[in-house]
């Protein structure tokens, strides 16, 4: 692959030892999508498809150096979080794309697990929202992650337009829900913010 022709992504995540989800998922996809994948890595799993064994988080100061390395370097032309468990390395990952301007930042909230259980603390869920949502060109919840958001149900293709739509009034992205946790539908539902006019005031 010819790098100076390739737009690079940038994953800031977790690693997934099993290979199905986290950073190894991403430097998969993003390589099929024929781009160059750079990655932060934010913690250190051991688990496979049948659970997560051990988990063990790398200090912010390892995770801001990484983001530093590859801006300073091979700058990416987006930017995707994954899940984040702590507030202080949440803090340090808002405080470096905001140093370096980071542009197209994708936010997966990694919040809720398919059972319902929560997968992040009460306080690293209110750093995402306060520090990384900002950042954010677009959000990417699923319905459990959506309804925690929101504190709003979400059972139906209707419920889950409305849950997009509130999301992007609230943080001011664009929200895409996922639907895989629908029983009867599985679709994503994308809402944008209103476009801006000359002023940065919402048309609409």
């Amino acid at each position: 692959m010819d790098r100076s022709n390739v737009p690079a992504v940038l994953s800031i995540a977790g690693s997934d030892s099993s290979g199905g989800a986290g950073i190894q998922a991403d430097i998969k996809t993003i390589t099929a999508h024929r781009l160059y994948a750079e990655t932060a890595i934010t913690a250190i799993t051991a688990q496979n498809t049948l659970g997560v064994t051990a988990v063990q988080n790398i200090s912010p100061d390892i995770v801001a150096a990484q983001i530093d390395a590859v801006f300073d370097d091979i700058r990416p032309n987006a930017v995707k979080i994954g899940m984040v468990s702590s507030a202080e390395i949440i803090d340090v990952i808002a405080d470096r794309l905001s140093a370096w301007n980071a542009t197209n930042v994708v936010v997966d909230p990694v919040m809720v697990a398919t059972s319902g259980a929560r997968l992040i603390a009460e306080d690293a869920a209110e750093a995402l929202t306060r520090r990384l949502f900002p950042l954010a060109t677009v959000i990417t919840p699923n319905i459990p992650e959506a309804m925690a958001l929101l504190d709003y149900e979400v059972d139906s293709e209707r419920t889950q337009q409305n849950a997009a739509m509130l999301l992007t009034r609230r943080f001011g992205c664009a929200s895409l829900v996922k639907g895989g946790h629908l029983v009867n539908e599985a679709n994503d539902v994308l809402a944008e913010p209103a476009p801006l006019d000359d002023e940065g005031n919402h048309l609409g």
